[in-house]
């Protein structure tokens, strides 16, 4: 039985940095389920449909990664998919002191899924979904954040 991992957001929008770890997560599991958020406290830019289709256009090269809409607790969603690996992207250590307490949550709930860590590859720990919905909505180039894609559905969004 394979290694599935689960990397949850709302990738509104998912940037490069995104990828970056969803691409280096695909060559270490098995399968990468990218859990995108329904319901959230923030108040998104792209309907869940819009983020979905996006995340798989940017991420469909790779066939063992697959954009599925969630929803509660992701221990949960992860146990239901029989995932052992729950996956957090670190930028600084402001995300780490976060994520640790949220996976010490998660493991509390769910003591038979692990929590993973990567950091983005070099120059792309600066990019935030915030950033580039702020740059892109005040008509800035957002080509070195995004996958072309997202930047023609951000042009569309702030047209």
């Amino acid at each position: 039985m394979g290694v599935t991992a689960v990397y949850s957001g709302t990738f509104d929008p998912l940037t490069n940095g995104h990828a970056n770890i969803v691409a280096r997560a695909a060559a270490m599991f098995d399968t990468v389920i990218v859990a995108v958020a329904i319901s959230t406290l923030k108040n998104t830019l792209f309907t869940i449909d819009d983020r979905i289709a996006l995340t798989n256009e940017v991420l469909g090269a790779h066939a063992n990664v697959k954009a599925i809409p969630f929803d509660g607790l992701i221990v949960d969603f992860a146990q239901a998919r029989n995932a052992s690996v729950i996956l957090r992207g670190v930028r600084s250590v402001t995300d780490f002191d976060y994520e640790l307490q949220m996976a010490g949550m998660n493991r509390r709930m769910a003591p038979d899924v692990d929590t993973v860590f990567l950091a983005p590859d070099d120059g792309l720990g600066y990019i935030s979904s915030t950033l580039v919905r702020q740059i892109a909505s005040l008509g800035g180039n957002v080509d070195e954040f995004v996958h072309p894609a997202v930047r023609d559905a951000l042009a569309q969004r702030f047209k």
